[in-house]
């Protein structure tokens, strides 16, 4: 039994999950609505305010969807409940970002700034210029749009210039010595 998929998710009050006959789940709740289809031998089970994702054999194939499948619908109702971020920091000498309406402008060494605009579900927050936070419901979007931020210039190892996460931490290099 997949100790994951196993667990039951708890729903709480103001969330409604829903599953049809495509296996389709929709879970609506304060902060919005998501939807994800699930593998058609997973079953999931809504029993007053408690999910059970269930799989028909112990074969390999359904044991790893088993626990997969409970992750995502666990991640859907986290999401509409409290929602996800993901937190970045921007270093470097006049490295800065800051938010235009619904784009993030980033100074990040290049001869032009970098410009990346919010995709529906997802926003930034720009609370200081070398702090950017990424925010939204589906949390496959916050962090798919996390890395495309990170990506615009990563950190490098000589001298720690670049965009990490906040939790990062950049292993440094030693520079080359002088004779």
């Amino acid at each position: 039994m997949s100790r994951i998929g196993k667990l039951p998710v708890e729903l709480p009050s103001g969330v409604t999950v829903t599953v049809n006959d495509e296996n389709i789940v929709e879970v609506k709740g304060p902060k919005g609505q998501l939807t994800q289809k699930i593998h058609k031998d997973i079953r999931v089970v809504v029993d007053g305010n408690v999910l059970q994702v269930e799989r028909p054999s112990n074969s390999k194939p359904h044991r790893s969807l088993h626990g997969l499948s409970r992750s995502l619908v666990s991640n859907m109702v986290d999401g509409v409940t409290k929602g996800f971020e993901k937190t970045l920091e921007v270093n470097g000498v006049g490295y800065r970002a800051q938010k235009q309406g619904k784009k993030l402008v980033l100074t990040v060494g290049y001869s032009h700034p970098v410009e990346i605009t919010e995709e529906d579900g997802v926003e930034f927050d720009v609370p200081a210029p070398n702090r950017i936070i990424v925010k939204g419901i589906d949390k496959q979007k916050v962090g798919a749009m996390a890395a495309k931020v990170r990506g615009t210039r990563e950190p490098e190892p000589y001298k720690g210039k670049g965009i990490k996460y906040d939790y990062e931490r950049i292993i440094r290099k030693e520079g080359k010595t002088g004779k």
